[in-house]
């Protein structure tokens, strides 16, 4: 398994930017898996706005989500991540067909259906995140499923 062929949700990813419960385990994997991790921009933009909903809620200092924006930009600037582009059309008829397949049983949030239908697009055949109804999304779709 490399970063290349691995799908990072963004339930994974802010555990490298916002010290929490899997932090650690989260960092090592990473240290373990060189190359750019590959980010949609809807990746983007959630990881972003779970940080800053962590300030608003006061879960987090602003203090940390300043350094978010530094590191994630520097992680971008030095090519430890990668932005990816999407066929949205593409994308939303995915989601759309596993919503209908795989949301009566499993329960699955619109977002998380987005994320496997993402991972599916861009052909990645891991899916490293800490959601529960995400992972078993992933599981059933054929992707393997890693929580480090």
């Amino acid at each position: 398994m490399t970063a290349e062929t691995c799908y990072v949700d963004s339930s994974a990813l802010r555990q490298l930017y916002v010290h929490e419960a899997h932090s650690l385990a989260m960092a090592t994997w990473r240290f373990k898996h060189s190359g750019p991790l590959h980010l949609t921009r809807f990746g983007q933009a959630e990881l972003t706005n779970s940080i800053a909903a962590a300030v608003f809620r006061r879960d987090i200092p602003e203090t940390v989500f300043a350094s978010f924006v530094q590191e994630y930009a520097g992680d971008l600037a030095e090519g430890r991540l990668q932005l990816v582009d999407l066929p949205w059309r593409a994308v939303l008829e995915q989601t759309t067909e596993l919503s209908r397949q795989y949301t009566p049983t499993l329960g699955t949030r619109s977002l998380d259906v987005l994320h496997i239908a993402s991972a599916l697009t861009l052909k990645m055949r891991e899916v490293v995140t800490y959601d529960a109804r995400q992972a078993r999304l992933a599981a059933a779709c054929g992707l393997k499923v890693v929580r480090p």
